[in-house]
């Protein structure tokens, strides 16, 4: 029974890559922690191992008794005697016995004790080896696709690509070639398991890393991302070196560097943004430098009005609204793109609501009491009525009454 626990051990700790000097020190733990419980008298159990001729042997202490009760942990007097003479009811001695006179039971346990903390040590290892890759990417093979995710295959053992770390316009097949972002190691099923990620923008950063050199060595900084996962991504870089072009860098000659990126992504739109401190510029860019007229930024607040012409309206806004969405998102700007148009329009409407009726011309000190007790408190209260309205207040006339409404209309 000894033999054969060791030799089942030892062929379970193979196939887990643990040595026989860890397998020694397990087995012992082990042993000494399930044999503990049933040696009542014995403080602490010692386990020798023999590897070689399959011998384990267990030393402990045993009680002096007159007639023992205890199996093991009990001997009786006379027995006692015969190796320590001058023992007394009541001694404890030191006795060896080897594992398989415990019985199948408590081997059994013990056979069970150590397995689980084979496993236990494989974990570990597995969260060290594996915490020195977090963070980086790896390429790996769909095993198979279950209900949480898909399994991977990334050679020296099996990762996970969760739902909830998918792109949902992404799908994959058994046998399918993936890339993806350690991004942890987890407890998975009783087992340390490698999560992967395709979502995260750390992703987006070890793509350019791995496929720009300027980036790579630190040349050209990437300062955000912001994603849409699937559909669109905009990557803010930039550089303290006046001789590097972190735009053109990360583009690449003819646009092959950012079309691998791409194409890794599944045609995934990625806006290259060159990031400034000029909040104005670093709008613009946002939106797409080409695609803009003029950047007003509001007095107080982080509010931007980008002016576009008809042409561009629709590009700057992006389908679904997913490039001016992303674009705040990058600035930290609430964005509107407006039409030169509009911007007046919404602007004469602002000046107008936040005027008072006695700033319009033909208002005079009278008139304006008059509109004001009328309820008329603002340029626009005036803007908004027609003549005839203005026309019922007591104390206007016709003649006034079109000429403040005029008035207000050109305001």
């Amino acid at each position: 029974m000894g033999f054969n626990l060791i030799s089942s051990i030892e062929e379970f700790a193979r196939l887990k890559q643990i040595n026989r000097k860890k397998i020694a020190e397990i087995i012992k733990e082990s042993l000494q922690s399930t044999l503990e419980k049933r040696l009542p008298y014995s403080e602490e159990v010692n386990v020798e191992i023999d590897f070689e001729k399959g011998n384990i042997i267990a030393e402990f202490q045993a009680k002096v008794v007159e007639e023992p009760q205890q199996y093991l942990s009990e001997i009786s007097l006379e027995n006692a005697q015969k190796e320590f003479p001058k023992v007394e009811v009541g001694d404890e001695i030191p006795r060896s016995v080897p594992i398989t006179e415990f019985g199948r039971k408590t081997i059994q346990a013990a056979r069970q004790s150590i397995i689980n903390k084979i496993n236990e040590s494989v974990n570990k290892k597995m969260k060290v080896d594996y915490e020195k890759q977090k963070g980086e990417i790896i390429s790996g093979v769909v095993k198979k696709v279950e209900y949480n995710g898909y399994v991977v295959d990334i050679g020296f053992t099996t990762a996970l690509l969760p739902a909830e770390e998918q792109v949902e316009n992404e799908f994959y097949k058994a046998s399918d070639y993936i890339k993806a972002y350690i991004y942890d190691i987890r407890p998975e099923k009783g087992k340390m398991t490698v999560i992967l990620s395709r979502r995260r923008p750390e992703f987006i950063v070890k793509l350019f890393q791995s496929e720009i050199p300027e980036i790579a060595d630190g040349d050209v900084v990437i300062k955000k991302i912001v994603r849409e996962p699937g559909y669109r991504t905009k990557v803010a870089v930039y550089s303290e070196n006046e001789n590097v072009d972190p735009y053109g860098s990360c583009i690449g000659k003819k646009g092959a560097r950012i079309q691998d990126i791409k194409k890794e992504l599944h045609d995934e739109q990625v806006d290259v943004v060159k990031y400034e401190e000029n909040p104005e510029q670093f709008v613009k860019n946002s939106i797409g430098a080409s695609l803009v007229d003029k950047v007003y930024l509001a007095d107080r607040g982080r509010f931007a009005q980008v002016i576009v012409n008809e042409k561009n309206k629709n590009i700057a806004i992006g389908k679904g609204g997913k490039n001016v969405k992303l674009a705040a998102k990058l600035t930290n700007f609430k964005i509107d793109v407006l039409l030169e148009e509009e911007y007046e329009e919404m602007a004469a409407y602002e000046r107008r609501v936040t005027s008072q009726v006695y700033s319009l011309e033909g208002v005079t000190e009278k008139i304006g009491k008059i509109l004001f007790e009328a309820g008329y408190t603002s340029v626009q209260d005036v803007y908004e009525s027609s003549v005839d309205e203005l026309c019922n207040i007591s104390g206007i006339g016709k003649k006034t009454a079109e000429k403040i409404k005029k008035s207000a209309e050109n305001f």
